[in-house]
């Protein structure tokens, strides 16, 4: 499989910037992926219980053609006054869809619910999210972490800590794809009790422990487990590349990356869930035949996606203010495999 010798971050896409802020004692954070130029996007919906802003922007019927960033949130609806904070920092910045001599910024935005995780989320009569974005946009970088921060700062699975992941690849003719994963989801990304990760057919060296798949998929792994109540899980995705595609080749793109999400959680795409894939083109490089070429990059948005959500479980550390909590994956599965 072909894979990128740079970050193993989407942000191997050239022009792309993610920028992370987070809250110990919020137990929540915000992940903001800003664009150099505005982007083409489209989105697919999987899960049943989705929380969006402007997302309508994406629709083939939308007026706004491109946008100027994206939003992955904690703080479920509450969070979602964190796009506000992404068009205040652009709009200083004189960035945005031109109404006459006003620029308006297109952010949409989608969260999730970490409403429940032992925090203390009593922030008065504002949420703190609109300036967390603000901050992440000034942080924003090539280069960020992984795990325990940003969106998934707050976010669970049902048998360990969730987190932040991702993961890139270039394709033989150049083309570069990556995925960013908040991955709050309902079911497991480890098989059932054991190290291995349902991704692990997809894995790239030992990039979330190099283990393998086990010999054969113990009977209780394959129990459905889920975490918590209706509406408390979601992961949400954004796969990027920089191969030109108009909005109806990345709704493909998007609907072929939720496969990803198949292979490396189980169960997904519940009525509990509020899964989302965002898809972005920078357009700065030509691919030949459209049919053959969106297959190709659509298989390789799963992979990529599939590697995010694992590499966001394998890197997340437990809350430190609370270690008997949730245990991460690191914290009962140390080392890789020999």
């Amino acid at each position: 499989m072909p894979v990128s010798d740079k970050l193993n971050l989407i942000t191997d896409v050239a022009g792309l910037k993610v920028g992370n802020t987070d809250d110990e004692k919020l137990r929540s954070g915000v992940t903001v992926l800003l664009g150099d130029e505005p982007m083409t996007a489209a989105i697919d919906v999987r899960g049943g219980g989705t929380g969006t802003r402007d997302t309508h922007a994406l629709g083939y019927e939308g007026a706004v053609e491109q946008i100027h960033g994206l939003v992955l949130s904690g703080g479920s609806a509450f969070g979602l006054d964190a796009a506000t904070g992404v068009q205040s920092y652009l709009r200083e910045k004189n960035i945005g869809f031109a109404v006459g001599a006003a620029r308006i910024p297109i952010i949409p935005q989608a969260i999730l619910f970490d409403l429940l995780n032992g925090s203390d989320k009593d922030w008065g009569r504002r949420p703190p999210y609109q300036d967390m974005a603000f901050a992440a946009c000034e942080t924003a970088s090539v280069e960020f972490a992984l795990g325990t921060v940003g969106a998934g700062f707050g976010a669970t699975t049902c048998n360990l800590k969730g987190g932040l992941g991702s993961a890139s690849v270039t394709t033989s003719n150049g083309i570069t794809i990556g995925a960013l994963a908040a991955v709050n989801a309902v079911g497991s990304v480890t098989v059932g009790d054991t190290p291995h990760f349902w991704a692990s057919p997809f894995e790239s060296g030992t990039e979330f422990g190099g283990r393998g798949s086990p010999a054969s998929i113990p009977t209780a792994a394959l129990t459905p487990q889920f975490k918590g109540g209706a509406g408390e899980s979601t992961t949400l995705v954004i796969v990027a590349t920089d191969a030109t595609m108009d909005r109806p080749m990345l709704k493909r793109l998007a609907i072929m990356a939720q496969t990803g999400l198949a292979r490396a959680i189980y169960p997904v795409h519940t009525p509990l869930d509020g899964d989302i894939v965002f898809a972005v083109s920078t357009g700065k490089k030509t691919v030949g035949d459209p049919v053959r070429s969106l297959s190709e990059l659509g298989t390789h948005a799963a992979n990529v996606t599939a590697r995010a959500i694992a590499r966001a479980v394998y890197e997340a550390h437990p809350f430190r203010t609370d270690p008997k909590g949730l245990p991460a994956y690191k914290d009962i599965h140390s080392g890789a495999a020999k």
